[in-house]
């Protein structure tokens, strides 16, 4: 009981895989997944402050670093299964949200239940800080899926994940955003100019999209 509970129950985080069911040259679990968005979306935010847009620091670190504590109740579900349907993601938010709720109402002590209600809410909104969160999640599934096309993994879930997310990312309107499809995305391309799959074209129809 207490706040040991919630401590302990982060190890799940490191047992459950993403995309699972595939394969993988390199399997991620959603612990690391989770540093890698707190990673992308303090580099997008400081983007964002260079450019004049405040930031609220706080409310960045809380949802980026808990944005997928849910799955440890629910597993990872593939994105494209997740938003097959708008009644389906809501459903599987509402499941989600609803066990976060009883674990804080079971296990988090009362001065702190407020905390975790706010820290553990879904994080992605229209806010500058909820919009980042989004363009960071998204960012990591374009990595992931780039690294395993690179290799020339052929599983047509990894060119999918890559164009999705690249879609996603590109009509989010953020001075983050412009910098990666500017600047970062053409290095990554560049990069893979010898993969076996044609990522520079994958990549030019999803911006075209």
């Amino acid at each position: 009981m207490g706040i040991h509970t919630y401590f302990q129950s982060l190890n799940d985080l490191e047992r459950i895989i993403r995309c699972p069911g595939k394969f993988k040259f390199e399997e991620h679990s959603v612990s690391a997944h989770s540093w890698k968005v707190v990673q992308y979306a303090k580099t997008l935010a400081d983007i964002e402050e260079s450019k004049g847009v405040p930031v609220d620091w706080k409310k960045l670190y809380e949802i980026t670093s808990s944005h997928d504590y849910g799955e440890i109740f629910i597993g990872d579900i593939k994105t494209p299964v997740k938003h097959s349907s708008l009644e389906l993601r809501a459903m599987l938010q509402k499941v989600e949200e609803g066990m976060i709720a009883h674990f804080i109402d079971e296990h988090i002590p009362e001065e702190f239940k407020h905390i975790f209600r706010r820290q553990l809410r879904e994080g992605k909104d229209n806010s500058v800080e909820g919009l980042i969160l989004e363009v960071a999640d998204k960012m990591d599934q374009v990595y992931e899926a780039f690294t395993e096309l690179q290799r020339g993994n052929t599983e047509k879930e990894f060119v999918t994940m890559y164009r999705e997310a690249l879609i996603k990312i590109k009509n989010i309107r953020l001075h983050c955003v412009d910098y990666f499809l500017e600047y970062i995305l053409p290095d990554m391309v560049n990069e893979a100019s010898h993969s076996p799959i044609d990522i520079r074209k994958i990549t030019n129809e999803a911006l075209a999209f």
